[in-house]
């Protein structure tokens, strides 16, 4: 029997940070900017049980519109205020190259699952990628995780373009987060 806390059916959770947590203002990285949508504290919380991480692609660092330094200013505020709210991101994952740029790092590729299935010995099977993006669900795919399409962010305008479709579909963080929790 597994104690309580131990995720029975989901390993980890690996999160799309910009329009999935966050509120996408295109290249966000100013810490006056960060807004969590609504629902994903909640909906954090709903997943303490399972590995919580961040995988992030970063191309305003490629690009010339931010440094490295102001990506990590945002990204630990972001983190800290959902630490302070008992939620725990194990890790965050970024890609700072354009996309054209050919590194192994940026989403749709899957470096950054495999690298914390390895270092946190993650099954991979039972775990969720949840995004906003095509890159999203197509790097959850090419890694073997189930996928999550959430609408905020890009989803609920791109979502009926995608070549590769989610598993799951939903509106929020939130509405996510109860359906895994639920297969507990």
């Amino acid at each position: 029997m597994l104690k309580r806390g131990s995720c029975i059916v989901t390993d980890a959770v690996f999160l799309d940070r910009d329009g999935t947590i966050n509120k996408d203002t295109g290249y966000v990285h100013k810490p006056e900017d960060l807004l969590i949508l609504p629902g994903v504290i909640k909906g954090l919380q709903l997943l303490s049980y399972c590995k919580l991480f961040i995988i992030t692609n970063q191309s305003g660092i490629g690009r010339g519109y931010f440094t490295k330094e102001e990506f990590f200013t945002f990204n630990n505020l972001l983190v800290k205020n959902l630490n302070d709210n008992n939620i725990t991101i194990i890790e965050t994952y970024y890609c700072p190259h354009k996309p054209d740029a050919g590194c192994d790092c940026r989403k749709p590729r899957i470096k950054h699952l495999k690298d914390a299935e390895k270092k946190y010995k993650i099954d991979l099977s039972r775990s969720y990628v949840i995004g906003d993006q095509a890159s999203d669900i197509e790097m959850g795919r090419k890694g073997g995780c189930k996928t999550m399409l959430v609408l905020t962010g890009h989803g609920e305008k791109h979502h009926k373009n995608f070549t590769l479709k989610p598993d799951i579909i939903v509106n929020n963080l939130y509405e996510g987060a109860e359906f895994i929790a639920n297969e507990r």
